[in-house]
């Protein structure tokens, strides 16, 4: 019995890849910002009206590279997002403050914001969790009001829009990546778009040891996207909207046959969003079941999802502090990722709803 994974990455055709790749056999450049980084940059500058974009190897270093920018202190963000998003906070010398999220989108809870700004706090990181937009006005308005930076983990949010605005434009920076696992990829890689020109050049610096016109400025890294990277990514660019319509005819089909199943929580959608349907969360919210025993029913079939996210960063022991957020707390424990990929068939989604109906006992 094939096994339904609960992603696979999206893939061009191999003679597709290899045409692109071909030219950097002629230029000899695999890195250090080459023509197949300039070229991908200016397909995404195009698409998107994004005027500053940077690319790197991953989108934790390019996290990492935004928050060293500002100067160290406490950051808000939420405990209810991979563990990527805190380690990036630590590690460019600041502390998370852990903000409870909303029980309705799984985002950080705008009403609980204001509460933990300190005279030492510098930041807000909130997380556009699943690519299901945050309260942009809303976070905006605080951080405008307490002079502080705002910016966006985005890294499941590539190609989302909000009130007919790209996801890219709100806050002073945000965060795409573009791993294998996401609805877009470059195989790994990060792409970081800024409101200003200054901290563009600064993180693009970090990337590169902290190199400035020969001497190092900053305490930077090595975090290039090498011309591989680029290059995958410049294809699948052209199977994007391919992609996300097959996504689409997905998570519609989900939502059809799992809405009546009393002890499940669907994650709404909003009318004002265009989504990238990147994951498709289910809650359990009857004590009677688990998203650990329904997860295990699931493997039996060979269909595997994930408990995504748990637990919730500040249940684990490195990040465990005084900061109560009990609705992260309880969402993590109950909520599980069902299997979503482009070429997932219509076939597979039905199989899977049929097991999770037998699971509840077809409950209605």
């Amino acid at each position: 019995m094939d096994k339904i994974l609960v992603t696979r990455p999206s893939l061009p055709k191999y003679e597709e890849y290899i045409a692109e790749i071909k030219s950097i056999w002629d230029t000899k450049y695999i890195t250090n910002f080459g023509p197949k980084y300039t070229k991908f940059i200016d397909l995404l500058r195009e698409r998107y009206g994004y005027e500053h974009i940077d690319l790197q190897c991953n989108g934790h270093m390019l996290l990492q590279n935004i928050l060293s920018c500002i100067k160290p202190g406490e950051i808000i963000t939420t405990p209810f997002t991979f563990v990527s998003t805190t380690l990036a906070i630590v590690n460019s010398g600041h502390t998370p403050v852990f903000c409870d999220i909303k029980k309705e989108d799984y985002n950080i809870d705008v009403d609980k914001i204001e509460e933990l700004i300190t005279p030492k706090t510098v930041a807000i990181v909130p997380v556009h969790v699943y690519g299901s937009p945050c309260d942009v006005d809303k976070i905006q308005e605080i951080a405008d009001r307490h002079n502080l930076k705002v910016i966006y983990d985005a890294a499941h949010a590539f190609n989302v829009q909000v009130n007919g605005k790209n996801i890219g434009s709100f806050g002073d920076a945000s965060m795409f990546s573009l791993h294998g696992t996401k609805v877009f990829n470059s195989i790994e890689g990060g792409m970081g778009v800024f409101k200003s020109r200054e901290m563009l050049d600064e993180v693009k610096s970090r990337s590169n040891f902290g190199i400035v016109d020969g001497i190092t400025e900053y305490d930077g890294v090595n975090s290039k996207m090498n011309e591989f990277q680029a290059a995958m990514g410049i294809v699948n660019l052209n199977h994007l909207d391919e992609s996300i319509k097959n996504r689409k005819e997905i998570v519609t089909l989900y939502d059809k046959e799992l809405k009546n199943i009393k002890s499940l929580r669907l994650l709404e959608k909003r009318e004002d969003v265009v989504y990238n349907y990147a994951y498709y969360p289910i809650l359990i919210e009857n004590s009677d079941f688990s998203a650990d025993g329904l997860m295990q029913y699931l493997s039996e079939y060979n269909i595997f999802s994930r408990r995504y996210f748990y637990p919730a960063v500040n249940d684990m022991p490195l990040f465990k502090n005084q900061f109560e957020t009990p609705i992260a707390h309880e969402i993590s424990k109950n909520i599980l990722c069902l299997p979503i990929y482009a070429e997932l068939s219509k076939a597979q989604v039905s199989k899977i709803c049929n097991r999770i109906k037998e699971y509840f006992q077809n409950e209605q």
